[in-house]
C-alpha cells in the first residue's frame, strides 16, 4: 500500500535525485524503486519476514533508512522507528514490547545493542555484510496491504510509566499524506525535503507526501543540525522543505540568510509550543513561508495548524492571540474541546482536545483497555487542554496532567513559560508544580541560559509579575546546564519533579 508512493516516481521521475548526501545523489528514483524491491526480497527470504511482522529502525539519519523503511512496507511488514537517541536498553525494551522481528540499526547504535537484543528479534547492522546481502537479493512484487492493516507503530513519548505504541494504518498515514497537499503545500519533482530532524518522528513522516511526489530526500553530510549547512543545502536546491522544532528555528534565525531565503518552500514548525515571536523572526528572516503545526503520535502531524498565509495575516494585523494559536483543524479533521464528561464546550472555554479523523490510531498495541480510553466515544482524546476562539482557532493552554493547582487557582506553566522565554538571556524553560505544604503546590521554574548570558532570576521575578497574575508566578528559579528529555526531544517534567522532591527531602 504504502510502498505503492514509490510506483510513480520510478516511472515518470526514474532518471530524478532521489536520495542525495548534502549536494551528492546516491539513488535516483529508478534505483531506489528497485534497491526497495531487493531488499523486501532479502527479508522475506534470507531474514524470514512475513506480512505483519514488526521490523525495528533504529538508526540515526543516514542514506539506508528510508530505503529500509519502504522496503519494509514493501514486505508487508510493519515499520517500529525507534528514536536513535535512545539508550541501547530503552530501545530492547521497545523491541520486546513490539515483539520485533528484526531490527535494523547503524554501525554505532549496534555496538550496545548486541547484549540486549530480545530473544526473538535479529539485529542487522546497516552497510554491513548481512545488510548489503538483502540489497543483492533478486527483486520481488510488493506484498499486497489494506488501508487497515498497521504500517508504523509509533511509541509514544510518555513521561512516566510503559510507553504506549500507536498503531498507525496504511490508510492513516496516506490520509495524513493527502492532508499535506490539501492544506499546507503543493509538491512536485523540483522540490526537496531536507531532513535535519529525525526520520523516526515528523520528518519521516513528512517525507511520505514528498516521495509520492517524486521530490528528492535530502541528508546534511554532518548528519547533524547546522544553521549555516542548511542554508547552504537551501542554496544548492530549487525549492527546499524543512521540519525544525522551535529551538532551532530560534539558532536558524541567528544565522545571516544570503540568497536561500527565496528558495524556501514550507518551513514546517512544531513539536513543542511555537511562540509569537518565533513566527515574527521567522518571516522576518525567510519571508511568508512558515507552518505551524500541531499534531500526536497518536494522529500523527494532523490536527491543527496555522498556515502561512494565515500566519502572514496575523502579523499583518498584529493578531498576537492569533499567532499564539495553533490553527484550524485540518483537512478531513474535526477538533473539538470537552469537558470532564465529553460534552463540547463553548468558545473560550478550557477543556480537553478531542479529535476525530481518517488520521487517528487504530489503537494502541496489545493495550485493550488504553486504547477504549484513549478513544471512547469515536474521539481521540489527546490529554492536551485547549480554547478555540469564535472563528475556531484553537489555543494550546497545556498538558492536562501538567497543570499547577496552587492555594485553590490552576497555573498552566506553558503560560508561565512563555513569558520566561520572553527574556533575551533564556534558551528554554520548564515550568512544574512541586508539593508545597501551605499552598498545596508551588509554581517552580527551571531556566536554560542562552549561550554567553547569565540569567537574572530577579529580572526574570519582575518580568512575570509585570505580564501575569501574581499567584502564577514561580516561587523558586532554578537556572540549570539543560533539561531533561525524551527520545522526542519533549521535556520530561516528572523528572524535574522528582529532583526538587528529593532535593528538599519531600517524601513522595
Amino acid at each position: 500500500m504504502l510502498s505503492g508512493l514509490l510506483d510513480g516516481p520510478a516511472a515518470w521521475g526514474r532518471d530524478r535525485p532521489a536520495i542525495v548526501v548534502g549536494e551528492r545523489p546516491l539513488h535516483t528514483w529508478g534505483t531506489f524503486a528497485e534497491a526497495v524491491a531487493r531488499r523486501s526480497a532479502g527479508m522475506r527470504g534470507a531474514l524470514g519476514v512475513a506480512p505483519g511482522d514488526r521490523v525495528v529502525l533504529f538508526a540515526a539519519n543516514c542514506p539506508e533508512y528510508l530505503e529500509a523503511l519502504f522496503a519494509i512496507w514493501h514486505a508487508g511488514a510493519v515499520a517500529v522507528p525507534v528514536n536513535g537517541k535512545l539508550h541501547p536498553r530503552e530501545a530492547a525494551a521497545l523491541m520486546e514490547a513490539s515483539r520485533a522481528r528484526v531490527c535494523f540499526a547503524d554501525r554505532d547504535l549496534a555496538n550496545g545493542l548486541d547484549s540486549e537484543l530480545p530473544e526473538q528479534s535479529r539485529l542487522v547492522v546497516l552497510g554491513e555484510a548481512d545488510d548489503l546481502a538483502l540489497a543483492r537479493s533478486e527483486p520481488a512484487a510488493p506484498v499486497p496491504r489494506s488501508l487497515g492493516d498497521d504500517a508504523w507503530i509509533f511509541f509514544t513519548s510518555g513521561t512516566t510509566g510503559r510507553a504506549k505504541g500507536a498503531r498507525l494504518t496504511h490508510g492513516n498515514l496516506l490520509a495524513m499524506t493527502t492532508a499535506y497537499y490539501a492544506d499546507v503545500d503543493t509538491v512536485g519533482p523540483g522540490d526537496s525535503l531536507l531532513h535535519v530532524a529525525s526520520l523516526s518522528h515528523a520528518s519521516g513522516l513528512f517525507s511520505l507526501s514528498f516521495v509520492g511526489r517524486g521530490a528528492a530526500q535530502v541528508l546534511p553530510e554532518s548528519g547533524h543540525f547546522d544553521p549555516a549547512e542548511l542554508l547552504s543545502l537551501v542554496s544548492a536546491n530549487e525549492r527546499s522543505t524543512f521540519f525544525v522544532p522551535p529551538t532551532l528555528l530560534r539558532r536558524l534565525c541567528a544565522e545571516p540568510t544570503g540568497p536561500a531565503e527565496n528558495r524556501i518552500g514550507r518551513i514546517l514548525v512544531g513539536a513543542a509550543p511555537v511562540l509569537p515571536d518565533d513566527l515574527r523572526r521567522g518571516v522576518a528572516a525567510f519571508g511568508p513561508c512558515l507552518w505551524n503545526g500541531y499534531g500526536q503520535g497518536e494522529t500523527p502531524c494532523t490536527i491543527t495548524a496555522m498556515s502561512a498565509g494565515a500566519i502572514a495575516h496575523a502579523l499583518r494585523d498584529g493578531d498576537n492571540a492569533r499567532l499564539s494559536s495553533v490553527g484550524v483543524a485540518r483537512f478531513a479533521t474535526r477538533v473539538r474541546v470537552v469537558d470532564g464528561d465529553d460534552r463540547p464546550l463553548p468558545a473560550r472555554e478550557i477543556g480537553e482536545v478531542a479529535v476525530a479523523g481518517p488520521t487517528v490510531m487504530a489503537g494502541y498495541l496489545d493495550l485493550p483497555e488504553e486504547s477504549a480510553q484513549a478513544l471512547r466515544g469515536g474521539w481521540l482524546h489527546t490529554g492536551d487542554l485547549g480554547r478555540f476562539d469564535e472563528l475556531g482557532h484553537l489555543t494550546l493552554v497545556d498538558r492536562a496532567k501538567d497543570v499547577v493547582i496552587t492555594g485553590g487557582y490552576n497555573v498552566y506553566p506553558s503560560e508561565v513559560e512563555r513569558v520566561l522565554l520572553g527574556d533575551p538571556a533564556v534558551a528554554e524553560t520548564a515550568v512544574v508544580g512541586v508539593p508545597d505544604a501551605d499552598w498545596g503546590e508551588c509554581v517552580v521554574a527551571y531556566v536554560v541560559a542562552r549561550p554567553g548570558a547569565e540569567v537574572d532570576t530577579g529580572a526574570l521575578d519582575s518580568r512575570c509579575l509585570d505580564e501575569i497574575a501574581r499567584y502564577k508566578r514561580p516561587r523558586e528559579y532554578r537556572v540549570v546546564e539543560e533539561l531533561p528529555r525524551n527520545s522526542a526531544g519533549k521535556v520530561l517534567k516528572a523528572e524535574l519533579r522528582t529532583a526538587h522532591r528529593e532535593d528538599q527531602h519531600v517524601p513522595h
